[in-house]
């Protein structure tokens, strides 16, 4: 249904807001000109805007309104009660707008950009800080925004545009995303310290194929390769324990509760032996991703460029 516009042309109560934003949104910065200095020619002059532009702009503005924002005298202005009213809000608006381009550019300053990076939880405690002081060693004024989640959380960020990189696992393909490997890592079946296998070393994992699994819920990437892994060993893991971070499993591991299939841990946690998979080959590939078609900042651009120099040489 078409809205309905008076004689005067003005916006009948029943239109959309977001249509009279969009109406109104080009001639706010026009009002506020000529309302600071009461007189259409000296805003003109200053705002270097023709003025016949503006007095279109503030008549239009009135006509779409429906109030008088003016009173006329000769060819000076003053604020009516309405103008006054309406110009402390649109002071506001305008200084918001400002705040906000000032806020982006800054964003995207070479020198002290921002860089909005998602990560994996297990690669928080040590590779991404590693991987931060580096790069800030050549870059020490560029911000970061940090944001650690599980894969498919952080690709569905990248995609609304809360990030600009992230690092995850396993390696995204799809045709909106850019995604280069950079490193492999090797995932070893940790058992209580007390466990029937803890006095190895080395374990094929179709001998835990009985044990009672702890892991990470569905939809991370590492309890994907999890199952994958297990399948591939010929069994289905009976999984009694699901969690959202690794650390979480070790614990539950320590306490007896179960063995898991996890990366190194960052420190070595007590209660546990970590015995390395000798077949299947149990690993997971940790790349970069980002969105296909998006112009970067160069505070990204650089910070991208690093983590591409680090392919082989990412985890520590």
């Amino acid at each position: 249904m078409a809205h309905q516009r008076s004689s005067q042309g003005r916006l009948s109560r029943d239109s959309d807001t977001e249509d009279i934003v969009a109406l109104l949104a080009p001639r706010l910065a026009h009002f506020a000109g000529v309302a600071r200095t009461e007189h259409v020619t000296r805003a003109a002059q200053e705002m270097n805007v023709p003025q016949s532009t503006l007095s279109r702009a503030v008549v239009r503005l009135e006509q779409d309104l429906g109030v008088d924002l003016f009173a006329r005298h000769g060819r000076a202005l003053s604020l009516t009660p309405a103008g006054h009213t309406f110009l402390a809000s649109v002071e506001r608006a305008l200084a918001e707008i400002e705040r906000a381009a000032d806020e982006v550019r800054a964003d995207a300053d070479r020198t002290t950009g921002k860089v909005a990076f998602g990560f994996l939880h297990t690669m928080g405690a040590e590779t991404v800080p590693g991987l931060i002081h580096a790069f800030r060693a050549d870059h020490p004024r560029v911000r970061f925004s940090l944001v650690q989640n599980y894969g498919e959380a952080m690709l569905e960020r990248l995609r609304a545009g809360e990030l600009d990189l992230c690092l995850t696992s396993p390696v995204p393909d799809a045709p909106d995303l850019v995604a280069r490997r950079l490193d492999e890592q090797r995932l070893r079946l940790v058992v209580p310290a007390d466990h029937r296998l803890a006095a190895r070393r080395r374990v094929r994992l179709a001998e835990a194929a009985d044990e009672p699994f702890v892991t990470l819920e569905p939809g991370y990437g590492l309890r994907r390769i999890t199952d994958a892994v297990c399948a591939e060993a010929g069994f289905r893991p009976k999984v009694a324990f699901e969690g959202e971070e690794a650390e979480t499993l070790r614990g539950l591991v320590a306490a007896g509760l179960g063995v898991a299939l996890l990366p190194p841990p960052a420190v070595p946690r007590p209660g546990v032996v970590e015995l390395t998979v000798t077949a299947p080959r149990a690993a997971r590939e940790i790349g970069v991703a980002w969105l296909a078609g998006r112009a970067d900042t160069p505070p990204v651009a650089a910070f991208k460029e690093f983590l591409l120099s680090k392919r082989g040489r990412l985890l520590p």
